[in-house]
């Protein structure tokens, strides 16, 4: 992200917070100096959204982030309870933090069913070609998202 306007929004597993369904992290050795630095204002769209960590695993049923915003698809969680409504507030949660502080770039974590870019998680478990809920509502107002693999490896 040569160049990047600061901040940048970062999903909080990537930073050290313990976030993940399974309460743990995932850092990103570059994300977390971002964010050390004062560049980065990290969040996580699932507890935001108001689940809590620990939290059954989630993933996309139907499609990505695009439909789950046209209504199409929907994100449910490993106990079969629908949770697209917590994913859908998380999202617009981040985005509204995005622009309060400024951001026009995010760095979130790939695979996610909330924060994927590109590769979201389904919910038989596999991986679906398609950004994740909040991915898909951050690129639609005109943020730029990348994986944290991207920003890694570039």
């Amino acid at each position: 992200m040569k160049g990047a306007a600061w901040p940048v929004l970062v999903s909080a597993c990537l930073v050290g917070v313990r976030c993940r369904y399974d309460g743990q992290e995932r850092p990103s050795p570059g994300v977390r100096r971002l964010f050390e630095e004062g560049r980065a204002v990290a969040v996580c769209p699932e507890e935001l959204g108001g689940l809590g960590t620990p939290r059954p695993a989630a993933g996309l049923e139907g499609g990505g982030g695009v439909e789950v915003w046209q209504g199409r698809a929907r994100v449910v969680n490993r106990l079969g309870v629908d949770v697209t409504e917590a994913f859908q507030n998380g999202a617009r949660e981040a985005l509204r933090q995005a622009r309060e502080c400024g951001a026009r770039r995010a760095i979130l974590k790939q695979h996610s069913p909330s924060c994927g870019v590109g590769s979201a998680g389904n919910s038989d478990g596999t991986r679906i070609p398609a950004d994740g809920v909040t991915a898909a509502l951050l690129r639609s107002e005109g943020i730029q998202v990348i994986s944290d693999e991207e920003f890694e490896n570039p």
